[in-house]
């Protein structure tokens, strides 16, 4: 029985249980709800339902039972974008709240779902509950993805986002200035050493880069646009986190909750904006963007007005 125990982050005081476990486990808020109505969560040895709320620092502990399979299950998401179509790709704009593909402990939307629900059909030797995907971006994070229809393209697209021949901007704001205002990140990122359900640098991590350059700076916080050289999990909220800078709006890993609340965000400010590669079978260079979703440019129009 899979078991998860840690202390409550500042930026979760007072919040349900069944949306903290969201954003610190990626469940869905139905099986957080699952979780706790079977006995599952305690918070300093109590155990708590749903809506009860947790308080900073106080020690949680869940645990609950692994679901005997993933499957793709077909929903449409009515905001998930299609950028591009062809016969053997297919480029999403994703939305926050939608995961890449299923996985247990989640039962959510997911890209491939809302693929499914709209007709398309996807033929690759991806794990069954991951046809496709060559590449993710978290629950909370918006923005461009590709998804391989063919074999041909599942394979090449494969081979060049681990040759690092993909190019993956996003953009990020931040809390403070970054010094340098634009300069690179390189550390190795792995599990973090006593929190299994994050990321942190490490020695005995892999290698992880990332280059930021600034591109406007407001009172508390900044605008960065960030290129990916490696795609490690939780990589930017990462790294940006290590250099005293973590992405407003991400509790799990320092964001301040009241900056968070009072620019109305409930996620992450992370947005993957551009993606460009090589058509892994025409070869015809392909670059697509998207624009940021509307509570992150709502943010942004707050910040600016400060």
């Amino acid at each position: 029985m899979p078991q998860r125990a840690l202390p409550v982050p500042d930026g979760l005081d007072g919040v349900r249980v069944d949306a903290a476990l969201a954003k610190l486990l990626g469940f869905s808020r139905t099986f957080a709800a699952e979780v706790a109505a079977a006995g599952g969560v305690t918070l300093d040895g109590r155990t708590l339902g749903k809506s009860d709320k947790l308080a900073a620092g106080a020690w949680l502990d869940v645990f609950w039972e692994e679901r005997a399979e993933a499957q793709i299950v077909p929903v449409a998401v009515p905001d998930l974008g299609i950028v591009h179509d062809d016969d053997d790709i297919v480029v999403v704009d994703k939305p926050a709240g939608v995961a890449a593909h299923p996985s247990l402990g989640w039962d959510g939307p997911t890209v491939l779902g809302a693929l499914a629900a709209a007709g398309y059909r996807i033929a690759t030797t991806g794990a069954a509950e991951r046809q496709g995907v060559v590449h993710r971006l978290d629950v909370g994070t918006s923005g461009l993805m590709v998804v391989a229809k063919s074999e041909p393209a599942y394979v090449a697209l494969k081979r060049a986002f681990k040759e690092r021949e993909v190019e993956k901007i996003y953009h990020a704001v931040v809390q403070g200035h970054p010094d340098p205002l634009s300069g690179t990140i390189d550390a190795p990122i792995g599990r973090h050493p006593s929190h299994s359900w994050k990321f942190a640098v490490t020695p005995t991590g892999k290698d992880s880069v990332t280059h930021y350059e600034t591109l406007e700076a407001f009172v508390g916080a900044s605008l960065l646009e960030i290129h990916l050289e490696t795609g490690r999990t939780h990589q930017i909220r990462v790294h940006m986190a290590a250099h005293r800078h973590p992405c407003v709006g991400d509790p799990l890993y320092g964001a301040d909750p009241t900056l968070s609340a009072r620019l109305g965000l409930t996620r992450q400010w992370l947005h993957a904006h551009r993606l460009a590669f090589e058509h892994p079978v025409t070869g015809e260079w392909s670059a697509f963007t998207s624009p940021y979703a509307p509570d992150l440019a709502r943010a942004l129009e707050i910040l600016s007005g400060d």
